[in-house]
């Protein structure tokens, strides 16, 4: 059996050698327990979701004719061949994969006459290649909104096909579908006439129930299918309607519009929230049950227009997504519905399946804090939504965008949905202390606050800098500089319309910016792609709105790296301590060494990778960060010790002694740089040379065992580096490229003993904050693994 870390020369007390024994057998006699699926500890997982999407898209793909259309129901033409075209592409199919390519051929020549097939046929145009299909996409809206009644009791409706001449029927369900439509057209320049949304705004707004929802037919019991169709339609009318939160006065823009009352959605929320389920459609009527998947579908449409992770108390994409994962048919990746058409029909069934799992599972980019129970926390409630759009068309990457409400919010885990949190107000920031220590442990974390003071806001501007001195007194905030990557991370910024932009750095990197300036007015004038093509509006305006759209765009890609969780990712932060023995005492602490160059730059770095460690040995780590100095003998007590820094430092004579007799007796050093910092790559290397002046710091040859599963972990011979490149002058835009390599970690050997692994690649970061474009070092998974082949390999030496 390989020597135990730390019995030679009785170094660590008897307790602690005594539970580290206990722990070196247990890692090698019960390899079997050390890795399980997350799947097996409960819960949906992001992987569940891709292999069923996969199954789908298989079957779909399967049954496409020769002529690239898939068979119709009934007398839909284009209908199906329509709506399976956009449940593919919003599954990630490629928009040039042949099996697109043929569907979109078919569709081009098709000429549908039916509300439905005509919506979901105009949609499909303005998904794979809106620019060349304009032409189409244009006669398209101007069939719908011919096809829209005029007269009668249903004014503003649309039935299943042109009935304009005799102005009857009508429903729910074809209008939905059909605002869709023309909505989506509008975005990419069609003209919808101001009549055609108006007529639909009263007839919607007309019908809703009293309980808040919709049916089916006016004075229909409400469903939640219905309900899902009336918030949607109210939410695209109104937002094609109303002036907005902001107004162009010509060459200026007043952003302090008072906000305008949502009544019939927040009603019709309530009646979801009081009503919501989702293993069936509900009903007042007591008929529900029919058109589940349907339902689903409305339910993510909502959900992802409104901004709500959460109806109510549920998490409506994980209870639907473990509902179809749960249902779906294992054979031939289908789903069949409720109701005759999505039990008759797989492949409508399995379409609206596929579209919600893939749009509702789109990553979260930013979102937005309700911390008030007044309007002041969303004076622009259009700005995320809009500011959202712009940069997925940086990106080419679909995200969506969500409201946290502090109310709701229990654990700094809830925070950590999003990456970016977006704080607004003018009319103050006062916050319950719990809630400003959800605020620091949610920077600590790795989480990053975006925050504007509205309309002047001098008192928000007072709380806010007032609660950042509270919460982190030792972090400087200061302006940002204009080389700092917030100004060139994605677009130029036009100096001119630029608002300052206040940092505080935190956690490696800046983790709080801040304009006491309007910002997110601009956002919410940039309400479709063609705003900045209108000649209508002012130059200067349009040159505001490019900045702030700049200015945005830039502080979400230095925020997030341009990398995102996935939806359904849970986030487990460690605040518990590790597995104890009998009588209540930890099995294991690692001690952090403390010193002059940053010892504690990544706070939550350690706790990380402990966890990840944990989890391949299904074993909890402490997670308590107790500092040592080497000034005393404090440290003997630990078999382990970490230090990373992003700074120079120095050890003195006591120090360098001290640590000198703990690694000659059997201690382990782990450590990087953080961000790969050459200042204290160059200090540690340093220290190292004059602490063991007869040995050195050598490269790991690509053999060695740690780099390999040998010890319960991983085979981490080949891993991903970030490696930021050099602006090129003055232009825009902070570039990364990642290149697989093997890791660079040099170890120092006593008596043929590894007792030093340094990483001068960052490691720190990216377990923290995640993957950072301006730090060169290791995605944050191979950080993972690389920290847990270090800390399974010193436990086993």
């Amino acid at each position: 059996m390989r020597r135990v870390l730390g019995r030679s020369r009785g170094l660590f007390p008897l307790r602690i050698t005594s539970c580290w024994s206990l722990i070196v057998a247990f890692v090698l006699l019960v390899p079997s327990a050390w890795a399980q699926p997350a799947s097996a500890r409960g819960g949906v997982t992001p992987q569940d979701v891709r292999d069923a999407m996969d199954k789908a898209v298989r079957y779909l793909k399967s049954q496409q004719k020769p002529d690239g259309s898939w068979p119709e129901y009934n007398e839909y033409e284009a209908g199906v061949t329509s709506l399976v075209t956009l449940a593919l592409l919003e599954a990630g199919v490629p928009k040039d994969d042949p099996v697109i390519r043929k569907a979109m051929g078919s569709l081009r020549n098709a000429r549908p006459d039916k509300t439905y097939a005509l919506s979901l046929h105009t949609m499909v145009l303005c998904a794979v290649d809106p620019q060349a299909d304009l032409q189409l996409i244009k006669s398209n809206a101007a069939r719908l909104e011919g096809f829209q009644l005029t007269g009668g009791e249903r004014t503003g409706l649309w039935s299943y096909g042109d009935l304009r001449g005799m102005n009857t029927g009508g429903d729910n369900s074809n209008s939905q579908f059909a605002l869709l439509a023309l909505d989506e057209a509008a975005e990419h320049g069609a003209t919808v006439s101001e009549q055609t949304w108006r007529r639909a705004n009263l007839r919607w707004s007309t019908m809703q129930n009293a309980s808040g929802s919709w049916g089916y037919l006016p004075n229909y019991p409400g469903t939640g299918s219905m309900t899902c169709a009336g918030i949607t339609s109210m939410i695209i009318t109104s937002k094609r309607l109303e002036r907005g939160d902001a107004v162009i006065q010509g060459d200026n823009v007043d952003c302090c519009v008072p906000p305008q009352a949502e009544s019939s959605v927040d009603k019709a929320f309530d009646w979801l929230a009081r009503n919501m389920t989702m293993r069936t459609n509900p009903s007042e009527g007591g008929s529900g049950g029919n058109n589940l998947l349907y339902y689903m579908y409305g339910i993510e449409r909502v959900g992802r227009l409104s901004g709500r992770r959460f109806i109510g108390t549920h998490d409506w994409y994980r209870e639907g997504a473990e509902l179809l994962i749960s249902w779906q048919d294992s054979l031939d990746g289908t789903w069949r519905g409720t109701g005759v058409v999505e039990q008759g029909n797989p492949l409508i069934s399995t379409s609206f399946a596929l579209l919600f799992l893939a749009k509702g599972r789109r990553p979260v980019l930013v979102s937005k804090l309700r911390y008030t129970a007044n309007q002041d926390w969303n004076p622009h409630r259009h700005d995320l939504h809009n500011l959202n759009r712009h940069v997925e068309s940086l990106w080419d990457q679909k995200m969506t965008w969500q409201v946290i409400d502090f109310g709701s919010v229990k654990t700094v885990e809830d925070l950590m949905q999003t990456p970016v949190l977006w704080i607004s107000g003018k009319q103050g920031f006062q916050i319950e202390p719990r809630h400003e220590k959800l605020l620091k442990d949610y920077i600590e974390a790795g989480g990053f606050i975006f925050a504007e003071a509205g309309c002047g806001g001098s008192k928000f501007d007072r709380d806010f800098r007032a609660m950042l001195k509270r919460i982190l007194p030792e972090s400087e905030f200061r302006l940002l500089p204009p080389d700092h990557p917030v100004w060139f991370a994605e677009q130029p910024v036009d100096a001119e319309y630029a608002v300052p932009l206040w940092g505080l750095d935190a956690c490696c990197r800046t983790s709080v910016v801040y304009t006491p300036k309007d910002l997110s007015c601009y956002w919410e004038l940039y309400s479709s792609r063609s705003f900045l093509e209108d000649q209508n509006i002012s130059p200067k305006v349009r040159d505001q709105v490019k900045t702030a759209n700049a200015m945005g765009a830039n502080v979400l890609a230095y925020a997030t790296g341009r990398q995102l969780k996935d939806k359904l990712e849970r986030v487990e932060l460690v605040t518990e301590a590790g597995v104890s023995d009998a009588i209540d005492r930890n099995v294991l602490k690692i001690a952090k060494i403390q010193h002059l160059g940053g010892s504690d730059d990544a706070p939550a770095a350690l706790a990380n990778m402990l966890r990840v460690a944990g989890d391949q040995l299904d074993f909890r780590f402490s997670v308590d960060k107790p500092m040592v100095t080497l000034s005393d003998d404090s440290h003997e007590r630990y078999p382990i010790m970490f230090m990373h820094g992003r700074r120079d430092f120095g050890f003195n004579s006591t120090q360098r002694e001290h640590l000198k007799e703990y690694l000659d007796r059997g201690g382990f050093l782990f450590a990087d740089s953080i961000c790969a910092s050459p200042q204290f790559t160059a200090a540690f290397r340093r220290e190292m040379a004059a602490i063991f002046p007869e040995t050195k710091l050598e490269v790991l040859p690509i053999d060695h065992l740690l780099l390999s599963k040998e010890f319960g972990g991983f085979d981490i011979t080949k891993v991903t580096l970030n490696d930021p490149q050099t602006r090129d002058g003055d232009k825009a835009g902070l570039k990364s490229i990642r290149r697989e390599t093997s890791p660079t970690l040099e170890g120092l050997f006593i008596d043929g003993r590894l007792a030093v692994v340094f990483s001068p690649y960052d490691l720190s970061c990216a377990m923290e904050s995640g993957n950072s474009l301006q730090c060169e070092g290791y995605t944050k998974d191979d950080a993972a693994r690389i920290a847990t082949n270090i800390l399974l390999f010193a436990m086993q030496q």
